[in-house]
């Protein structure tokens, strides 16, 4: 009752922003429905007269409930198929996540870009998008601003990519598997990878779908080492700015590790999907849910005006994976 009462009417307010934003999404996937949360959080936000009753809820939502959703991930991953199909795109992946980190951190440096901005469009380039993005954020401590920003950066171009790549695949002379790796690792977010896949199956009337969601699926993986790494990166630091011993239990994303065990799971136990498409929506809604709380705590007018400088890191690694991608397929003999 004491958690009701001093958290109900925050996530009531994000429940009430989520489902619209849901049905947005799935009406426009090219957007998503966690952008659409953003917006109609950032702008309630500043139609709002008195935040505090929410304010317990909203920032429980935009931690706890996010970490839950990257839990539930866990569970559309079979790990066994995902590797089986998705093994010849790992050197791809590979190039591509180390190129876009490189990037970030480049940029990082050249642009005085605050450290946690950096992190989030380098992750959320390379690897997934907002759920990359979404698994990272509690880790380095994230403002809600900060993922704010870089969410919107990669919708940005996310957007692009699946309205640009399948005329760009047919005019570089793509082969049908070679459009689905460059699909499944060019683009980030899995709607994006879907539309142009979509889109790319139309024209030329192939079924390049299930291999650039394979490819995608294989992406997310890299969750656990990326999150795993700045964790004990982010422990060291602390403990060598404080003077003490750096201590893995108090660094270790513990969340991370359920989302294993969900993988692991599903894996072992060959869950039917009848279990685990749920249960992916569901974590696909505790996303949406999780960034309404982000926009109610982002100022609208404070994030256009200093994101500049993100946009350009996005554009960078977007176009430095697309280029990799297709450099690594040409080197491997696939295209």
């Amino acid at each position: 009752m004491n958690f009701l009462k001093k958290n109900g009417a925050g996530l009531l307010l994000c429940l009430v922003i989520a489902l619209p934003s849901w049905f947005l999404g799935v009406f426009f996937p090219v957007i998503g429905g966690p952008v659409f949360a953003i917006l109609i959080g950032m702008v309630l936000t500043l139609i709002l007269q008195k935040k505090e009753p929410f304010l317990a809820g909203i920032n429980y939502t935009s931690k706890k409930v996010l970490q839950a959703a990257v839990v539930f991930l866990g569970f559309g991953m079979n790990l066994t198929e995902i590797l089986a199909k998705g093994k010849q795109s790992l050197p791809i992946i590979i190039s591509t996540i180390t190129t876009s980190l490189v990037i970030a951190f480049i940029l990082y440096k050249a642009l005085k870009l605050r450290t946690n901005n950096a992190i989030l469009v380098g992750v959320g380039s390379s690897i997934c998008g907002g759920s990359a993005i979404a698994a990272t954020a509690p880790v380095i401590d994230a403002s809600d601003e900060e993922v704010a920003q870089s969410i919107s950066v990669i919708f940005l171009f996310n957007v692009l990519a699946a309205l640009i790549f399948p005329t760009l695949g047919g005019i570089l002379g793509l082969s049908n598997e070679g459009f689905g790796l460059f699909a499944g690792t060019a683009i980030n977010d899995t709607s994006s990878v879907t539309a142009a896949a979509t889109a790319w199956d139309g024209i030329h009337g192939s079924n390049t779908l299930e291999s650039a969601a394979i490819v995608k699926m294989t992406r997310t993986l890299a969750i656990i080492p990326i999150t795993l790494v700045l964790a004990i990166y982010r422990g060291r630091k602390e403990k060598s700015s404080e003077g003490s011993s750096f201590s893995l239990k108090k660094s270790f994303p513990f969340f991370v590790l359920f989302f294993v065990l969900a993988s692991v799971v599903t894996t072992v136990f060959q869950l039917p999907s009848g279990i685990t498409a749920p249960l992916k929506d569901l974590s696909k809604f505790l996303i949406v849910m999780a960034m309404a709380a982000i926009g109610l705590n982002t100022n609208i007018v404070k994030l256009v005006r200093t994101g500049g400088k993100p946009i350009f890191t996005g554009f960078c690694c977007w176009v430095g994976i697309a280029l990799v991608s297709l450099a690594m397929q040409h080197m491997m003999g696939l295209l």
